[in-house]
């Protein structure tokens, strides 16, 4: 064996839980613009967008509104998690953020991307939360082109070392700032 399938299969499944990723801050954005009830959300974005079956997935990309190869099962841990736990992560939002930028003024999309990165990092055990961090970064990035990343970097970083204070096991180098590394879903 050349070593290719197994890089490929890595890359699928890297794309899968980042395209999971995407779809969790589109579900919680729409939840909080829509004002559907969340599992209504959920639920129709596990029915029609998530679940491609093969032979509909042929040309079934983002822009038609599907999230192509997504992890379904990573997709309703963080999306259940960012809405059980939305008081205290924007609680912790609130604390991060100067006085004078309240969490209603974030653009929704920002305030969408740092609940969904905070309902994952909430969920103890699992993905290290350096990953956790970097992909909600690569997704910061396709969604803004100013500074609007860097504060990401910053807010998540200080959200998960509160969140995380007491599981030591999700890094090696908790004291360690994370860096805006992109695509890093090592051992995810």
């Amino acid at each position: 064996m050349n070593g290719s399938h197994d890089e490929d299969s890595t890359h699928v499944r890297t794309r899968s839980r980042t395209a999971s990723r995407v779809a969790v801050v589109q579900a919680l954005f729409q939840i909080e613009q829509g004002g559907d009830t969340p599992e209504a959300v959920i639920q129709q974005f596990l029915r029609h967008r998530l679940m491609v079956t093969p032979a509909s997935d042929q040309g079934a990309e983002y822009e038609d509104g599907r999230v192509p190869e997504a992890d379904i099962r990573l997709f309703e841990q963080v999306a259940r998690s960012a809405v059980a736990r939305r008081e205290q992560i924007d609680a912790l939002i609130v604390d991060v953020l100067p006085a004078s930028w309240p969490v209603g003024r974030l653009d929704p999309v920002l305030r969408a991307l740092l609940r969904a990165a905070g309902g994952e990092l909430a969920v103890v055990g699992g993905v290290p939360t350096r990953v956790i961090i970097n992909e909600y970064l690569d997704i910061a990035h396709g969604f803004f082109s100013g500074d609007e990343p860097k504060m990401v970097n910053g807010v998540l970083d200080t959200m998960a070392r509160r969140l995380r204070a007491t599981d030591n096991t999700q890094d090696s180098a908790p004291d360690e700032a994370p860096q805006e590394a992109h695509g890093a879903e090592e051992g995810a």
